[in-house]
């Protein structure tokens, strides 16, 4: 498709309740996202990242603004599945997502909620496996998964849906350093492949990677920008309460011993680079 894939638009919510009738949890939210695109939110607790996941498929409708989906609006009932189908959304808790007793069964169940023909389902589970790197695990019960692929199952889950874009509401925040580089690594080639990818996230470095870094203050979007600007401004994050990748402030740091050193690296291999190039100038 050509332009935007998900289009906010002046996108407010509010929690009504009968004690805080006005919790505003987003304020004007206005952004595009395109087919391919992979984008970090970031923000304190609180800011609003979950609130405004949850608007990417219809789990909230916004309380003024809009929110397009491949031109479906969201507050259209009617469209829900159509919209729950292109955007696919995968929580922090795999546990939450996962239906089935085994891994087969349980990629298999959104394609047989579908109506589809059994072909279709098992062409869907072999491709949406594949894609995980699952296929090996497929008839292995999924309580005996570790939390890293316990996670890749609820991705094939919503891959094996056909969307067009992965939103993921802190997916990585619970994996050990292992299943964190393995889920990475998997949202990688699933780039490559042409879905966006929106990813809720704490860890700086994982939004190090990513094409564009929107960062939430208080319910409204303070900064969309790539990530190399994005951490040049260390101070301009201290006021918003965040910091900068690990690897970027090692640079920072080095830049002021050894000017010719970079300070907005975003790798590791890079600052590498970086270094022994010093190295073999001095």
């Amino acid at each position: 498709m050509t332009g935007a894939l998900i289009q906010i638009e002046g996108l407010s919510y509010s929690y009504g309740s009968s004690d805080r009738p006005e919790a505003v949890a987003l304020r004007d939210i206005s952004l595009d996202i395109h087919p391919g695109e992979y984008l970090s939110i970031l923000g304190h607790n609180g800011s609003g990242k979950s609130t405004l996941a949850r608007h990417m498929n219809a789990l909230l409708r916004p309380t003024a603004g809009r929110v397009l989906v491949a031109g479906w609006d969201t507050r259209d009932p009617s469209r829900t599945v159509d919209i729950r189908r292109t955007v696919g959304m995968v929580f922090q808790i795999p546990d939450d997502q996962i239906v089935g007793t085994i891994v087969e069964e349980d990629v298999a169940f959104g394609p047989e909620n579908l109506g589809l023909a059994q072909s279709e389902v098992h062409r869907r589970v072999d491709r949406a496996l594949d894609m995980v790197g699952l296929r090996e695990w497929r008839d292995v019960p999924t309580h005996l998964l570790s939390p890293g692929h316990k996670q890749l199952l609820a991705i094939a889950g919503m891959l094996a849906l056909g969307p067009a874009c992965l939103v993921l509401d802190e997916a990585t925040a619970l994996l050990d350093a292992e299943g964190r580089a393995t889920v990475l690594s998997v949202l990688d080639e699933l780039r490559r492949q042409g879905l966006a990818i929106m990813a809720i996230t704490h860890v700086l470095d994982e939004a190090a990677r990513t094409d564009r870094v929107i960062v939430l203050d208080e319910g409204r979007m303070v900064l969309d920008e790539p990530p190399r600007q994005a951490f040049s401004n260390r101070e301009r994050l201290r006021r918003l309460r965040l910091d900068i990748p690990q690897v970027t402030d090692l640079a920072q740091r080095l830049h002021h011993r050894i000017p010719c050193i970079r300070p907005d690296c975003l790798e590791v291999a890079a600052l590498s680079d970086e270094i022994l190039e010093a190295m073999g100038k001095s």
